[in-house]
């Protein structure tokens, strides 16, 4: 047998083995959705793994606007968007995008993952450098890859560490430095301390580029992200990427920043040039999500309450929760087999959750990762909560004198 089949032999035996165990909850198949509840193989659940922080999936408005474009446009483009491929919507979608996080101008890429790797790939060459928190996103850590750049990682929001590797390319004489973060962090929920790392970046010469993926609509008194969050201007950052699918209810990602960047990308990024347009009626439904969340601000209100309500209570139970500020909510469990059996009580009475296990994290912190979303009722948080406490004690994952029960 070769290397190759060794590979995939290997990982089989352990994927067999998740299933056979019935510890295997990944792609399972969604039948129905309505809110926050959803229906898998005829069953009702709670979802808590949904990225619609704001609750805008099957929003009357942007299903409307969607179904508009197909008749419009049809299902699809005519290639490329350098050549046949951009309609009126994907111009007035990066229009959209650029206003909303108040900057010149932005490029829509057919995902957030693309995104990133484009982007970061094309701007880097053999003579730069290229540093990233270490738990950013993959996306972000490929284009690093991709790129003929240097590529460095500094400890996760560790501002000293920033600045040693940075003063460490000057001496090696570095000529472009990039310095990536996610405005929110997908696995611990925590946000980047934008404007000091802003000063470093600044004091070195090097660009800042923020991944807005899971904070979009969610941060900032308007739901702009990162910079409105801490009360500066936009403008301060060099570019911005985020995603579609997630706060939007569409698909694709994007690249904000100024227009002489975010032109030399269309030209330049090879993710962008040689990949198919993104489909009319995606376009639409992220053109009109943009316009929904500046006219119903009560969901990014609502979203804020279960986010506070669902955080002070799991502490109070007794689960460990990090440093969380946003939508993700990471539970700590730490070892492996009580995760998954936490998780197999919660599915089979109703709450929906995905597992986190390394090589995502941490060896010794897999955790549940609870999304909270603005379609959440109380009920639906009283009840996972419910179901956290019952079966972490019945586990013995949390309890004792320093665990209480939560308040209602």
């Amino acid at each position: 047998m070769g290397e190759f089949e060794n590979r995939i032999e290997n990982f089989d035996q352990v994927y067999r083995n998740y299933k056979e165990t019935g510890t295997y909850f990944y792609l399972q198949e969604v039948e129905k959705l309505n809110g926050a509840r959803v229906q898998i193989s005829g069953k009702e659940y709670v979802m808590f793994s949904s990225y619609s922080y704001l609750g805008l999936l099957q929003h009357p408005e942007i299903d409307a606007f969607a179904k508009e474009a197909v008749d419009r446009f049809g299902t699809g483009t005519h290639g490329v968007r350098v050549l046949a491929g951009t309609t009126s919507l994907h111009v007035e979608l990066e229009k959209k995008i650029a206003d909303f996080m108040k900057v010149e101008d932005s490029i829509a890429y057919s995902s957030g993952f693309i995104a990133n790797v484009a982007s970061i790939a094309s701007l880097l060459g053999r003579h730069d450098i290229v540093i990233t928190d270490k738990l950013c996103h993959a996306s972000i850590v490929d284009g690093c890859l991709l790129a003929q750049a240097k590529f460095q990682r500094f400890k996760h929001n560790d501002l000293k560490d920033l600045e040693n590797q940075l003063i460490r390319a000057e001496k090696d004489g570095c000529k472009g430095k990039l310095v990536i973060v996610d405005a929110v962090y997908s696995m611990d929920g925590d946000v980047c301390p934008l404007p000091e790392t802003l000063e470093i970046c600044n004091k070195y010469d090097a660009w800042l580029m923020v991944d807005e993926a899971h904070s979009l609509g969610v941060l900032g008194e308007t739901g702009r992200g990162l910079a409105e969050y801490f009360g500066m201007d936009p403008r301060e950052i060099h570019l911005y990427s985020g995603s579609l699918s997630k706060t939007i209810p569409a698909v694709g990602g994007y690249v904000a920043g100024d227009k002489k960047t975010i032109n030399y990308f269309r030209h330049n990024a090879r993710g962008f040039v040689f990949s198919a347009a993104l489909p009319p009626a995606a376009v639409a439904a992220a053109i009109k999500s943009f316009e929904i969340i500046d006219t119903e601000r009560w969901r990014l209100k609502q979203v804020r309450e279960n986010i506070d309500y669902f955080i002070k209570n799991l502490n109070q139970i007794g689960f460990d929760t990090l440093n969380t500020q946003s939508c993700v909510i990471p539970i700590i469990i730490g070892q492996e087999e009580p995760t998954l059996q936490l998780t197999g009580l919660l599915h089979r009475d109703g709450m929906f959750v995905s597992p986190i296990l390394p090589p995502a994290v941490p060896v010794n912190t897999c955790r549940l990762r609870a999304n909270v979303i603005a379609s959440h009722t109380k009920e639906d948080l009283d009840f996972a909560l419910n179901l956290l406490e019952k079966h972490g004690k019945a586990l013995g994952i949390i309890g004792g004198e320093n665990s209480a029960s939560y308040s209602v």
